[in-house]
């Protein structure tokens, strides 16, 4: 089998979720007009539109997560396929997560009161971070992985009170009081 295939994979993929996400009346762009390498503030309206925000280390961490599961289930496939299997499940989430289903559910049982889902941009950039995370993970010893997912998570609880796994928790099983927790970190006119 070509070598290239793989890799001429995980780009159809990756537009084949732009065409999806624009079919669903997804952004292209920040509706700002522009696209920032990176965007730090979490509880404005440029959250979650450009190309890397606090929410990539959550991608990041999306690839050391898909690589181990995919080791697991698929460990005489090559790194590459199994990273086309990720990007799948990544371009699943990404179509998921943005469909107003999810974003209504983010609004009712999360902090984030005025999510409006992301833009395309922000979607390459989340399946790229992911692919990132997986190739790191494919060439570090576990434990390296284990402890740079760990400090990505922290570091995401200490400087936007959210995370991966806070997300997952707050998506399935909303609690009070990691809401409240999380909406102590908003700047007085966003609570």
């Amino acid at each position: 089998m070509a070598a290239w295939l793989p890799w001429a994979a995980m780009g159809a993929i990756l537009a084949g979720v732009a065409a999806i996400q624009f079919a669903i009346g997804r952004l292209w762009i920040c509706a700002c007009g522009y696209v920032s390498l990176w965007h730090g503030d979490v509880w404005s309206s440029g959250n979650s539109q450009h190309l890397t925000d606090w929410y990539t280390l959550s991608h990041l961490a999306h690839g050391f997560v898909f690589y181990a599961l995919l080791c697991w289930l698929r460990p005489g496939w090559s790194v590459a396929w199994r990273a086309v299997a990720a990007l799948v499940m990544e371009g699943a989430w990404e179509v998921v997560e943005n469909t107003s289903l999810i974003i209504d559910r983010y609004r009712e049982v999360t902090a984030s009161l005025d999510y409006h889902g992301d833009s395309i941009v922000n979607s390459f950039g989340d399946g790229v971070a992911m692919l990132a995370g997986f190739f790191l993970a494919a060439r570090l010893p576990v434990m390296a992985s284990v402890v740079i997912v760990i400090g990505m998570e922290g570091v995401a609880a200490l400087m936007i009170r959210d995370n991966l796994l806070l997300n997952v928790l707050m998506l399935l099983w909303p609690l009070e009081a990691v809401r409240e927790w999380q909406m102590q970190g908003a700047p007085p006119g966003a609570r």
